[in-house]
């Protein structure tokens, strides 16, 4: 099974404290800080727009992990500033030409995901499995922290794990994102998830200073 990784859900950073937090990251080797891109149109909420990644890259060299919860993201990929150490995924239900999307995403030389809500099925993974590098499983309907996960994406998970192993491409990563508890995380690697979104249900909980132990915590149930 491939290394289990972390990614820090930054729109439940506290802004006041984000040096301090980032500071925490960068000693506890977080993988990836996660970014919630959000227009106010795909998903009913706006959040961390170009301005916000700008200045995170000043902060600090952790990759980012960019989800783009925007409509037609392919024509709004520029504004973000991708780069290629990112992750970026973009949402199959977000535009009608998904795979011209993936190959415009390409010449960022970012790795591709592809992210699918809760209530679409994984067959239409099928026909852009080999223009991808993973799969972001949303566990919630995107938009908001906080929310319980739907519970049919547990087993969701299973069988996107299936289907990849079926179609000879269980070398790609699967993302699982929101409300990654250290129960629910723990459930999720046993099945085969690598790549953890951590918000306000696991390494946001409590102040500052119990966040270097809630990574623990969360590593020790990723293992």
């Amino acid at each position: 099974m491939k290394k289990s990784k972390i990614s820090a859900s930054m729109m439940c950073a506290d802004l006041v404290h984000l040096k301090q937090t980032i500071a925490v990251f960068e000693k506890e080797e977080i993988e990836y800080l996660h970014i919630d891109v959000m227009d106010g149109e795909f998903v009913p909420n706006f959040g961390l727009g170009s301005d916000y990644i700008r200045g995170l890259r000043e902060l600090t060299k952790i990759p980012l992990d960019i989800h783009m919860m925007v409509a037609s993201p392919e024509y709004k990929f520029k504004w973000v500033g991708i780069q290629s150490t990112d992750m970026v995924s973009i949402h199959y239900e977000s535009t009608p030409q998904i795979q011209r999307a993936l190959d415009w995403l390409s010449e960022y030389g970012c790795k591709r995901f592809l992210a699918i809500n809760p209530a679409t099925p994984i067959y239409v993974l099928e026909e852009v499995l080999d223009y991808i590098d993973g799969i972001n499983l949303l566990m919630v309907n995107p938009g908001f922290a906080g929310q319980k996960i739907v519970l049919s994406t547990i087993k969701k998970a299973e069988r996107l794990i299936n289907f990849l192993k079926e179609h000879g491409k269980d070398d790609l990563e699967v993302e699982v994102d929101g409300n990654i508890t250290f129960e629910n995380a723990k459930k999720l690697r046993s099945i085969g998830a690598t790549i953890f979104v951590a918000g306000t249900s696991s390494i946001f909980k409590g102040p500052l200073n119990k966040y270097a132990e809630n990574i623990l915590s969360l590593r020790e149930n990723m293992k």
